[in-house]
């Protein structure tokens, strides 16, 4: 039984596919499902359309797996082969085939034709026509151009290029059907918890190549003996009795001497690096799940297709400017657990510092500098870095040699790395509006919810859907779901005068969450 934003995803790719031509992407957050999303794309697929032949890529052989098992879980019969050699396995000829990319990337004539290709972790599909990816898709299309390619991915953005739907890209557009704040909402998700540490890393002279530190520099000024110490006995005495810690660290060598430590200390721990044997691999981590270890380090390997629900802190010892990667990180904490209802993160590296709450991470831009949003635009409330002079959101001119002090105030809530502490009002009526820049004179949408209480101060959000890039994108997928829930009869925005008439007559939310953001508020869910 699929959950209702699962469904949601489903159905919004059908409408997606329906009506465009092109590749979508499917934008789920880490621990929504996307291998049940997945089992039921294939399902419904070959049922309704039995002649249809199906694809799906990844990088690791544990979402195969995983994706493998959810189909049998849906359909026990799936007409499924698997080709990985990682998994030792080479099915090809079912209708439905899961295969590693690394495994069949040359392999497209014998594959042969295919009509719908999925692909997990598709953010890592070059923006560039090179790679595996890109060679086997071409390789496909050449065999049948109609085939449609659908990617799925929890950061649908790179690290020097930006979304994946920039240009040049495989990906037309990103369907979003829910956000990180309603699976935490609905219980779907555990809350994660930072805490500012004493401990941190000096990068000043660590250099940065393609956008990211270059990884020798880092590693040299990341991991030293002494500093490896420091950060050990800071996450023992923050540990609080949690039983699952897991550690991402700054290259084998980091990960190796941070796991000694540990042992040193008592800590019953381990690591895996790329260089673990698989078997010696499969065997930690299982001691890890069955409590036998109380600490797992590692080194670029534990980011995707690892889920353990209990993890319980995880130390981040690994700087990046990658948002994805940070995410990814944050995101192993995330599943719902069995002894608590959060996740602690030590964030040694200061990543939630750099790149911001994990609900507001914006990506990178294509110089692949990868800076964080500092500070919020008073007039649209977008999250920007703080030498923005203008909002790249709606044109806002920031007065020139802003207040170091006020700046401070904004800077992405002390390390809140969900950025949902919040307050609720219920509704009791809205009003909508065409709004104009005071200083740029571009459009959008303004919305005032008024709230039951004569006491209830009302909240202001502003909808940019008229603007370029992803702040535009985000505001039209928010309108969306807003005209949805409110049954509003708006199917164009041709003139938002109009617009705004026939929204306000559609039903407003009973309840909204929002957080103030310096003098403005940011909406971060709403409730029919």
């Amino acid at each position: 039984m699929l959950r209702s934003y699962q469904r949601r995803a489903i159905d919004d790719l059908y409408a997606w596919l329906s009506k465009n031509d092109g590749h979508p992407c499917l934008v789920l957050p880490t621990g929504a499902g996307k291998s049940h999303v997945v089992a039921c794309l294939c399902k419904e697929a070959i049922q309704n359309w039995p002649e249809t032949r199906i694809l799906m890529l990844s990088h690791v052989k544990e979402i195969l797996e995983q994706n493998a098992q959810k189909l049998r879980q849906h359909w026990p019969n799936a007409p499924l082969g698997i080709y990985s050699a990682g998994l030792g396995r080479r099915q090809l000829g079912e209708p439905i085939t899961f295969a590693g990319i690394q495994s069949v990337r040359s392999k497209a004539r014998q594959i042969g034709h295919i009509d719908l290709c999925l692909i997990d972790e598709c953010h890592l599909v070059s923006h560039k026509d090179e790679g595996g990816y890109r060679t086997l898709l071409a390789e496909l299309r050449a065999i049948n151009p109609n085939m449609r390619v659908i990617g799925l991915t929890a950061t649908p953005y790179r690290l020097g290029h930006g979304l994946i739907t920039d240009e040049p890209a495989i990906f037309s557009d990103l369907i979003e059907p829910v956000s990180i704040e309603e699976l935490v909402y609905h219980g779907y998700l555990a809350r994660l918890r930072s805490k500012p540490t004493s401990t941190g890393y000096d990068l000043s002279g660590v250099h940065k190549r393609g956008g990211e530190y270059i990884e020798s520099e880092l590693a040299a000024a990341v991991n030293t003996e002494a500093q490896n110490i420091q950060v050990i006995e800071e996450v023992i005495e923050r540990a609080e009795g949690r039983k699952a810690w897991l550690f991402f660290c700054t290259g084998v060598d980091h990960a190796r001497a941070v796991a000694e430590i540990l042992r040193q200390k008592g800590i019953a721990a381990d690591c895996v690096t790329g260089d673990t044997p698989k078997a010696e691999r499969e065997r930690i981590i299982t001691d890890f799940r069955a409590g036998r270890l109380t600490a797992l380090t590692n080194a670029n390997v534990l980011t995707t297709g690892f889920d353990y629900p209990d993890i319980d802190l995880i130390a981040m010892l690994r700087p990046t400017m990658s948002p994805s990667l940070y995410v990814q990180m944050a995101g192993r904490g995330m599943r719902l657990k069995s002894h608590t209802d959060h996740c602690l993160v030590l964030d040694f590296a200061g990543v939630v510092r750099q790149h911001g709450p994990i609900t507001a991470v914006q990506p990178p831009s294509k110089a692949g500098n990868g800076e964080a949003p500092l500070k919020s635009c008073p007039e649209c409330h977008e999250l920007l870095h703080i030498s923005a002079k203008e909002c790249t959101a709606c044109g806002y001119a920031f007065p020139p040699k802003e207040d170091e002090a006020e700046a401070k105030v904004l800077t992405l809530h002390n390390d809140d790395i969900m950025g949902m502490d919040a307050s609720e009002m219920l509704v009791k009526d809205w009003a909508w509006s065409k709004h104009i820049g005071k200083d740029s004179r571009k459009e959008m949408l303004r919305v005032t919810y008024y709230g039951e209480a004569l006491s209830d101060r009302p909240v202001t959000e502003y909808l940019t859907v008229l603007h370029d890039g992803y702040a535009g994108q985000k505001a039209l997928a928010t309108l969306q779901k807003m005209v949805t829930k409110s049954r509003a009869e708006l199917a164009i925005l041709d003139d938002l005068d109009e617009a705004a008439a026939i929204l306000t007559s559609g039903t407003p939310p009973h309840m909204i969450k929002y957080r103030k953001d310096g003098k403005f508020f940011r909406v971060l869910d709403r409730s029919w």
